[in-house]
């Protein structure tokens, strides 16, 4: 869930993270439909344990090329800009916030995956035309840096609620709505909780103001916006192995409730236990999917690499490399993982029909509310 992991392959766990940003690879897709290089296109947080890709590649007779190209929001909106020529052949990591501007804009074509049917239908979101196959789930919170809080004698916060009050001003940072996967969920789940305008769930949201009146508090109370998650997590946030080094001075940033279990995997030395916590009451439910990309030059070696994104080798792999949630049935998920990072319990969601019907509009209102 993107871009939420500590990036494994900067601390050498042998995961595969190759990258080619930027450029529009001539060879991208492959040479054609009768190619053995099948290309996948995703963001940062893309990573599988070599054993298990070399796996799809000695049964398929593929051989993967991977281009990451920042975060999910960034790398949907380029994928889209080049679908007439696309980087490559299947893209991995749109998500149910963004899914209806991929669809609109035609980045896929139709494929139902071998083993859909053991996949579970609530995340099935575009089940009638198989444009798009889901991969895995997990929920966007904000997390808190234990010691700060303790040191402050401070409670962490628990809710949107609590993210307003004076106790906690100067110490969220966000990402870009408009630019970030995460971001654009945690404006989602504002949403979610304090509905549009007439309505709230919540005594505490502005008088009729909404999601937007909820925000506006926010920004009185000195929330910090940035770009990405790799800058909010790992520079920003004074709880992240990165923001300690960088002197952060955040002891809030909207991450995902499985990034507590990515402290201690990655810890060095490992902790006994985690140092960050997850603010259960700020979480929305994050669905991520993988395309045969409309334009692929090798739709055949596409669609067996999508094939293998729902295996259980590939589904139980996951969780320990881009902290996520299998959506396979029966996959079987690593103790360190829901021992530190279970999923939310009840998390914000938000019916794709409606996301698609009011993210663009909201992401405009957004921009001019908090970031003028």
């Amino acid at each position: 869930m993107h871009t939420k992991t500590i990036v494994a392959a900067a601390i050498g766990l042998g995961l595969v993270t190759l990258s080619a940003c930027g450029s529009g690879d001539a060879d991208a897709g492959g040479e054609g439909s009768g190619s053995k290089t099948v290309t996948l296109v995703s963001h940062d947080s893309w990573a599988v344990s070599k054993s298990v890709l070399a796996d799809f590649e000695k049964e398929s007779g593929y051989k993967v090329k991977v281009l990451t190209d920042g975060d999910a929001g960034q790398a949907v909106n380029k994928a889209v800009l080049t679908k007439d020529n696309p980087q490559g052949d299947v893209f991995f990591g749109v998500d149910n916030t963004l899914l209806s501007r991929a669809l609109d804009n035609g980045l896929f074509q139709s494929y139902e995956a071998k083993g859909l049917d053991q996949v579970g239908s609530e995340y099935q979101l575009d089940s009638g035309k198989h444009r798009v196959t889901p991969i895995d789930y997990g929920d966007i919170c904000v997390n808190y840096d234990k010691k700060y809080f303790a040191d402050h004698k401070l409670a962490p916060p628990t809710s949107y609620d609590d993210l307003v009050k004076p106790a906690y001003k100067n110490l969220l940072v966000t990402e870009n709505a408009s630019t970030s996967s995460p971001g654009l969920g945690f404006l989602l789940g504002t949403a979610a909780q304090y509905g549009d305008g007439g309505t709230s769930r919540s005594s505490e949201a502005e008088s009729g103001g909404g999601w937007e009146g909820y925000w506006k508090q926010l920004k009185a109370n000195g929330v910090k916006v940035v770009d990405g998650w790799e800058q909010a997590y790992n520079e920003e946030f004074s709880g992240s192995a990165g923001g300690k080094k960088a002197g952060a001075d955040r002891p809030l940033v909207v991450s995902y409730a499985s990034s507590p279990p990515a402290e201690v995997i990655y810890g060095d030395p490992k902790p006994s236990t985690a140092p960050t916590g997850v603010a259960t009451g700020t979480c929305f439910r994050q669905i991520e999917f993988a395309g045969l990309l409309s334009n692929a030059r090798n739709s055949a070696g596409g669609k067996a690499l999508i094939d293998f994104l729902i295996t259980k080798e590939f589904q139980e792999d996951m969780p320990l490399n881009m902290f996520v949630y299998p959506v396979l049935k029966g996959a079987s998920v690593p103790a360190e993982f829901t021992q530190y990072g279970p999923a939310a319990k009840d998390p914000e969601t938000m019916d794709p029909a409606k996301i698609a019907d009011h993210r663009d509009q909201w992401v405009k209102s957004w921009t001019s509310l908090v970031l003028k």
